[in-house]
């Protein structure tokens, strides 16, 4: 959603930065434009990079002796973006 959010907020700050041409007194609306488009690239950067830190995996390895003396390694390997509110994710 962040990353949706962030483009929605560049392209209303470019639409008030560079295609409307309205005079406002109170306010300059090509600084507001700008300032937008900033908080959109960050967003979205933000945005990214939590979704990326989502899809990190957990490598889990135990290494032990059986009953017969036989060396055993036990790997697993979990994803980390379970999440319970989406089943099957």
């Amino acid at each position: 959603m962040s990353i949706g959010f962030g483009i929605f907020l560049f392209v209303v700050g470019a639409i008030l930065a560079f295609a409307l041409e309205i005079d406002a007194g109170w306010i300059d609306l090509d600084l507001v434009g700008y300032l937008l488009m900033g908080a959109g690239a960050i967003v979205f950067v933000l945005g990214l990079v939590f979704a990326l830190r989502k899809r990190q995996s957990i490598t889990t390895e135990r290494t032990g002796v059986d009953a017969s003396g036989e060396r055993v390694t036990q790997r697993t390997v979990a994803r980390d973006d379970a999440d319970p509110t989406h089943p099957g994710r």
